[in-house]
Formats: C-alpha cells, sequence, structure tokens
C-alpha cells in the first residue's frame, strides 16, 4: 500500500519560501479553508495572536498528484549541507548533451531570477546537474 507524504521545510519566512517554491514547481501557494478569502481573515476568525499567523505555509501541486510542500517557522538557521533534497528535472534524458544544458541553464536562469543561488555545476557527458539553494539556503539540483 502507498502513503502519501508531504515534505517539510524549516524556514525563517515561511511565506515567502512557498511563494518561491511554488513558483519553481509550478505549484500553487495553498489557499485559505473554504470559506476565507485570505488566510488573514482565517486567522482573525480563530483568534491567532500576530506573532504565528507566518509560522506555517504551504505549495500544493495543482493536479494533486505531487507531494505537498510545508513550511514551519524555526528560530534556529540551517548551519549544514542538507541530507534530503529536491531534484528539479527540466533536461530529456535522451536529448543531445547540448539541448539537456540548455534546458538545465535556462531554468537556472529562471530560479536565480526568482531568487535562488547557482552553486556548482556536475556531471558527465551523459548527465548534468546543477546545484543551487533556495532563499533560504536550502540545496537542491536542476537537472
Amino acid at each position: 500500500m502507498t502513503r502519501t507524504f508531504q515534505v517539510t521545510f524549516d524556514a525563517h519566512d515561511p511565506a515567502a519560501l512557498a511563494a518561491f517554491w511554488a513558483k519553481a514547481l509550478g505549484y500553487d501557494v495553498e489557499p485559505p479553508p473554504d470559506g476565507f478569502e485570505t488566510w488573514a481573515d482565517y486567522a482573525d476568525e480563530i483568534g491567532l495572536p500576530m506573532e504565528d499567523r507566518n509560522s506555517l505555509a504551504a505549495a500544493i501541486d495543482p493536479s494533486g498528484d505531487g507531494p505537498r510542500l510545508l513550511f514551519q517557522m524555526v528560530p534556529e538557521s540551517k548551519v549544514s549541507k542538507n541530507r534530503v533534497h529536491l531534484d528539479i528535472d527540466v533536461a530529456d534524458p535522451t536529448a543531445a548533451a547540448e539541448h539537456r544544458e540548455a534546458a538545465i541553464d535556462a531554468e537556472v536562469t529562471r530560479l536565480v531570477a526568482l531568487g535562488a543561488t547557482k552553486i556548482a555545476v556536475h556531471g558527465s557527458e551523459h548527465q548534468t546537474w546543477t546545484v543551487m539553494q533556495d532563499p533560504e539556503g536550502n540545496e537542491f539540483c536542476v537537472q
């Protein structure tokens, strides 16, 4: 039996990180519960204190196929390399090397414009990937 799951990120600014990943993956920022126009309206209704209003945010696959990404506020900063990371697949693995590299380069350029940082390029003639960091320093790869 398969299980559904979500991927959870620690964050300083959950709403901003959810917005970045929604744009990066073609996801949507999770909308507020039914009956509420905004998350602020929902927070007002349940009496959520102002200091807790950006404690969680999520990005969801509009098709419902991909995992939910949850961003939770934590006080500490990231201090080491991720033990788990996301790979964003943009290149056709059967295409010629120059076409794969062009697809990766175009996506890297788009993600840098959204706030990511390019760290390194790795690979061989058969596979290339670019290591990047999201706006809070979480590593991911574009391949």
